[in-house]
């Protein structure tokens, strides 16, 4: 029996199929079923059952699941105490954020220029996506780390959240037209919308208040980029629902910035681990680093 065998065993009951577990492995799907076969060839035993449209824990599987957990587990711990004790940071370490976090203001670039300047043992990747996919892969162990945009859903206590920014929601319309300094939210049913995808945190911050007024908003045009967003406004096509930004960067884009009253509307941004499994030493020295870079209270 090899550890590698429990990892691929464990990662096929997660995903409860050969073939997702094989992609997230990197492996090829055939060469996955071979070597769960020879674990149960060795144990004398079967642990899935291959019969369903899913793979499924068998009586045996179901009481060996959590002690290969376990001895997984405790194989990273020693690596990791190994690690801190030598102060040796190896390893990889899978980083999230949404579209648009790379502006200066939130310049992850940097904080994993400087990272990797400091330690080249560690690789890094990094991937774009919405919140609520991201929030997900923190949780099933795919990403170490995220940057996400939260909706004011409850997160599990499992995931660690530290607040970066909490920001105004605001309307912007195009120049010209009905001069206001404000509207409610009960106004913007009027008019055709334009926001970010579902899945985003603005999004969902904005969805759950409709659905609190009740009422569906109408969604005229979607795009994952704010910048596109004003764009579109500008144009005349629709009011779009974005983070607060100064007049002056409103009006290079041709647009007013308006308040949202009644209710006012805030989103925030926030950085996202797995807080009941003992990270690498490499993740924890980056999500420390991510935390004073982008200003994690």
């Amino acid at each position: 029996m090899e550890l590698r065998q429990l990892r691929y065993f464990v990662t096929v009951v997660e995903e409860a199929n050969f073939t997702r577990a094989a992609a997230r492995l990197h492996l090829a799907q055939p060469g996955l079923s071979a070597q769960i076969r020879q674990l149960e060839h060795e144990l004398g035993q079967q642990l899935l059952d291959r019969g369903g449209r899913s793979v499924t824990l068998t009586e045996v599987g179901a009481a060996v699941l959590p002690d290969a957990r376990a001895a997984l587990a405790a194989t990273e711990r020693i690596t990791s105490t190994v690690d801190e004790f030598t102060g040796l940071l190896r390893g990889h370490v899978r980083v999230g954020c949404i579209s648009g976090a790379g502006d200066e203001e939130f310049d992850i670039s940097s904080v994993l220029a400087d990272f990797h300047d400091d330690h080249p043992q560690v690789g890094i990747s990094l991937t774009e996506d919405t919140s609520e996919r991201m929030l997900a892969a923190v949780r099933s162990g795919e990403l170490d780390i995220a940057l996400v945009g939260l909706t004011g859903a409850e997160i599990s206590a499992d995931i660690g959240i530290d607040v970066v920014l909490d920001t105004p929601v605001v309307a912007a319309v195009a120049l010209g037209g009905k001069k206001r300094a404000t509207i409610t939210l009960e106004q913007l049913r009027e008019h055709p919308l334009i926001c970010l995808p579902r899945g985003t945190g603005i999004r969902g911050v904005f969805d759950r208040a409709c659905a609190a007024a009740g009422f569906e908003p109408d969604i005229a045009f979607e795009a994952a980029a704010p910048p596109l967003l004003l764009r579109l406004a500008a144009r005349g096509l629709g009011i779009a629902v974005v983070p607060a930004l100064t007049a002056e960067e409103a009006a290079a884009f041709g647009v007013r910035v308006l308040p949202i009253t009644e209710p006012e509307l805030h989103g925030q941004l926030a950085l996202a681990w797995r807080r009941d499994r003992p990270g690498s030493p490499a993740a924890k020295v980056l999500l420390g680093q991510l935390r004073i870079g982008l200003g994690g209270r």
